[in-house]
């Protein structure tokens, strides 16, 4: 849960250009800091412990990976619960932006970038600078309300095209085709025959099993 009081009011303020050694000033920023796919818990577990060894928890306040419920449901009709990331690969940190601060984020195992304005090279070539660009304060409530209200998604291991066998009610035994997923709803349509005729069904993702 995050305090939007302490977010500067005006959105498009930019950042102060990270200098060395000499703290910034004002209020704390979030930052969307890119990181190796999969990588995005460890990236917050190292971090918060650097912030503690390195004692800058006066600079670099949170570490956040925005994620909402999801009920996902196995091959047999059984239920498990987890949390899907909003933003796959991103990680999102509130701090004050000085050089001290932005090292330790940049140099924590992992991280690739912050997420900015790249800053061309005066002489020579390859890639320049990463100037880090601050969330605004709209686009930071956005991401926290839909983390915080979202209704959990319903996930299913199986699409159009899957093969099905019905496991209960007046079509056990029978199997079929799956024509549509409906996973707010929690049932499939699937194409049975019956009587010699395909014939399409309405079924709970419980009463049904994908085949191999």
């Amino acid at each position: 849960m995050i305090n939007t009081a302490d977010l500067p009011e005006d959105d498009n303020q930019q950042p102060e250009e990270v200098k060395v050694n000499v703290k910034t000033k004002g209020n704390p920023r979030w930052y969307a800091v890119q990181v190796a796919s999969g990588c995005e818990k460890r990236v917050k577990n190292d971090l918060d412990m650097r912030i503690q060894t390195l004692e800058i928890s006066d600079r670099v306040m949170q570490v956040q990976i925005p994620q909402t419920p999801s009920v996902k449901i196995r091959k047999d009709g059984s239920r498990y619960t987890s949390d899907e990331k909003v933003f796959p690969g991103y990680v999102l940190v509130k701090m004050l932006m000085d050089d001290d601060a932005w090292q330790v984020v940049k140099n924590t195992p992992n991280v690739i970038n912050f997420v900015g304005a790249e800053q061309k090279r005066r002489y020579g070539r390859g890639r320049g600078h990463v100037k880090p660009l601050p969330l605004s304060r709209t686009e930071v409530e956005r991401i926290f309300k839909q983390s915080e209200e979202q209704e959990p998604i319903i996930k299913i291991d199986m699409e159009i095209g899957d093969k099905i066998a019905v496991l209960s009610g007046p079509f056990k035994e029978f199997e079929g085709e799956v024509i549509e997923v409906s996973p707010e709803r929690s049932k499939l349509k699937a194409l049975l025959s019956i009587f010699g005729r395909d014939t399409p069904v309405e079924l709970e993702f419980n009463q049904v099993e994908k085949q191999n």
